[in-house]
């Protein structure tokens, strides 16, 4: 995987990034390891890469977005990975998310409905020598084989797609943000039978995401 190699200016860049996320919850030792290990301007435009590690979402085309660090460290912390854990994401967009995900869980399952983006994460996650991620192009999360630990969700949903539950384990996690108005509230799920009777839920966070599905935006 990939270590960093970077100059000092963009460590130093960096740090703050991560000062930032600490300060706005995440005291994860693994996420913040990989957040540290993860060079996020690889995954925006060259002329965006001036504030890659500014704590805020960027543009990567396609009406979709990166989200802000600090979001993400929060969802990624939630989700409860260790090395031993298999995680769905659903929505690759640029692909860093992917790789924080693949730092610290065994395996990632990462699905993409737009073929431009899937691409574009596919080959930034080939150069940076991620072999436990695999992306997938399709809009449907029940094509990703077998069952999860945890699953992540990288889109705004107006509702909770309860099949969701069908690829979690028996204990298992599922982060995703519900749209409230204009805005989502960041929910995490647990999963804790077999069936989908038993689900405990709470709120971890407000953020503005994308649509889960584009025609959400009409």
């Amino acid at each position: 995987m990939y270590r960093n190699s970077d100059n000092n200016i963009m460590h130093y860049i960096r740090s703050n990034m991560i000062s930032s996320i600490v300060s706005s919850g995440v005291y994860s030792e693994s996420v913040i390891r990989a957040m540290k290990n993860v060079p996020r301007h690889f995954f925006v435009s060259q002329a965006l890469r001036y504030k890659a590690y500014d704590d805020t979402s960027l543009p990567i085309g396609l009406g979709q977005t990166i989200s802000r660090p600090s979001i993400i460290g929060i969802m990624v912390q939630a989700a409860g990975l260790s090395g031993n854990k298999r995680v769905l994401e659903i929505g690759t967009g640029s692909g860093y998310q992917s790789a924080i995900l693949g730092e610290i869980a065994e395996y990632v399952v990462t699905i993409e409905r737009i073929k431009e983006l899937s691409d574009r994460a596919r080959r930034i996650i080939f150069k940076l020598g991620y072999s436990n991620i695999r992306i997938l192009h399709t809009d449907d999360f029940s094509e990703a084989d077998g069952l999860f630990d945890s699953i992540i969700v990288a889109a705004g949903a107006r509702n909770l797609p309860e099949d969701i539950f069908d690829k979690l384990v028996e204990g298992g996690v599922l982060i995703i943000p519900l749209f409230n108005g204009s805005t989502c509230i960041i929910k995490k799920f647990i999963k804790m039978g077999r069936d989908r009777d038993n689900i405990l839920s709470e709120d971890i966070g407000i953020a503005p995401f994308v649509p889960y599905i584009k025609e959400e935006c009409a």
